[in-house]
């Protein structure tokens, strides 16, 4: 069987088109496009605006001209991480593999997130046997980097009442809520130094970690591949001379690190030593992660003599600050049990042009104001180890309405269908509803999705069953709006 024969056969037809347009954050030429095009060759009415965003839009089914309105909301970028270091996603077609109830991607994130979201939509848009009131579908661009989207939808984009965010990852559950967020981004600058000639030189390699969303999985407790690989940095610099010319870990601010390295030197005399620290390293970390972090490797190997180090003092402070920075469940919720209120993910470091190493955290709550506590923690932190330290916009989180009319609709849908009562949440990772409420206070919304797991990894993978669940509420949860007068 194809992707293409799954059911809902028209949602999945869908997504595979949508697998085939490469779509990184920032880039989304390609699938805009086939966005209006999809639109145009359905006779359907569509806009972009100033930032990019897609608009397409259906009139309601005669007779329920007069139901409120309701936008269909997804985004149209994807999360790209691959276990292959040169897979172009820029121009490559993501590989979609069925295996059981799942449907993955072929060592790749699958950009289930949230491309079934947008092929939901699209599905609705075109469904000929569906009453509804005025449809339009909110196709909004990147939002996994920075929900430039939503941060600069137009004034005039949208027109409907309701809002139904498409972009959870949970069957039977429904969102009313959600964290916002900041990013603190930390720049070191260096001197490059003479690579000492009686020295000998590795790279340390942290592969293979399971990583995951940093806001939907942090509670997880999964391996940082940075502060792994810091760990064993620090630890070897109180016994040993180092140096280090070369240091690279994570990709996404939001993106739990499954990957980090770098190349290291130590007097020739030591190497051993250093050989024996790791073997050490290795089985603590493989006591501490048991359970959690079964494909986890950690590795070294010698390499040649580099062009430069970063300088001592500069290798110092980048290491201390790494090893101490904060990174996890900062506290959790006293209003909704078991949802994380405040969390920090050390994402990325990078070293960039004119001798800078670039560190970059994402920090999320659902407490505006400890959101800015714990990103002045980090700012804190890393300017006492001589960083310039600049915090993002930031974005908002979306308080909880619990008397929401569309909530209690989209909940009566599913247990209509399944006779279960789904359950209403908040979630610590980031949407735009909070964003969206700004602009359009009048929104009422819901966000509700199939059932996704490992996003943002490329063990991200997508529950078949689940996505004819999610349809036949999405479906049913209209029909009931279309007998509404506003």
């Amino acid at each position: 069987m194809t992707i293409r024969e799954l059911e809902p056969r028209r949602v999945f037809e869908i997504f595979d088109e949508i697998t085939k347009v490469p779509r990184p954050s920032k880039k989304e030429e390609k699938i805009r496009k086939y966005l209006l095009d999809f639109a145009a060759a359905h006779g359907l009415q569509a806009k972009t605006d100033k930032v990019g965003n897609v608009l397409i839009s259906k009139p309601a089914t005669p007779g329920h001209e007069n139901a409120p309105g309701v936008i269909l909301q997804g985004h149209m970028d994807m999360v790209c991480e691959s276990n292959n270091k040169n897979f172009d996603f820029d121009n490559t077609p993501i590989t979609t593999i069925i295996d059981g109830e799942w449907v993955h991607a072929d060592g790749t994130t699958l950009g289930a997130d949230n491309g079934i979201g947008v092929a939901a939509s699209l599905a609705i848009m075109t469904d000929p046997d569906l009453v509804h009131g005025p449809l339009e579908a909110l196709i909004t661009v990147d939002e996994e980097t920075g929900m430039t989207g939503a941060f600069g939808i137009g004034d005039d984009m949208i027109n409907g009442d309701i809002l139904l965010n498409l972009d959870s990852e949970d069957d039977a559950e429904i969102f009313v809520g959600c964290a916002g967020g900041v990013d603190t981004v930390c720049t070191f600058t260096y001197h490059r130094s003479f690579a000492p000639t009686d020295f000998t030189y590795f790279k340390v390699d942290i592969a293979k970690g399971q990583g995951g969303h940093s806001g939907g999985d942090i509670h997880l407790g999964r391996a940082n591949a940075n502060k792994l690989l810091a760990r064993f940095l620090f630890n070897l610099s109180k016994e040993h001379e180092i140096c280090i010319s070369e240091i690279d870990g994570g990709n996404l601010r939001n993106a739990i690190p499954r990957a980090a390295h770098a190349v290291i030197g130590v007097h020739t005399s030591k190497k051993e030593d250093v050989r024996v620290a790791l073997n050490h390293y290795i089985a603590d970390i493989e006591n501490e992660y048991a359970g959690l972090e079964p494909t986890l490797e950690i590795t070294m190997e010698s390499v040649e003599k580099p062009d430069f180090c970063i300088d001592a003092e500069t290798s110092q402070r980048l290491i201390r600050a790494l090893y101490s920075a904060p990174h996890g469940v900062v506290s959790m919720s006293r209003v909704m049990e078991g949802l994380v209120e405040t969390s920090t993910n050390l994402a990325s470091v990078k070293m960039a042009a004119d001798n800078k190493i670039v560190v970059t955290t994402s920090q999320r709550s659902s407490v505006d104001s400890r959101k800015w506590d714990i990103a002045n923690q980090v700012e804190a932190l890393f300017q006492l180890a001589g960083a310039e330290v600049k915090h993002g916009e930031g974005y908002p989180g979306w308080q909880p309405n619990l008397d929401s009319p569309i909530m209690k609709i989209a909940s009566e849908a599913y247990k209509e269908l399944y006779g279960i009562t789904p359950a209403i949440k908040a979630i610590h990772a980031g949407l735009e509803c909070g964003l969206f409420l700004e602009k359009f206070p009048h929104l009422d919304m819901v966000s509700f999705g199939p059932t996704l797991q490992g996003v943002h990894s490329p063990s991200e993978r997508m529950h078949i069953p689940a996505v004819q669940r999610f349809y036949e509420q999405l479906k049913l949860t209209l029909r009931k709006v279309a007998d509404l007068k506003k």
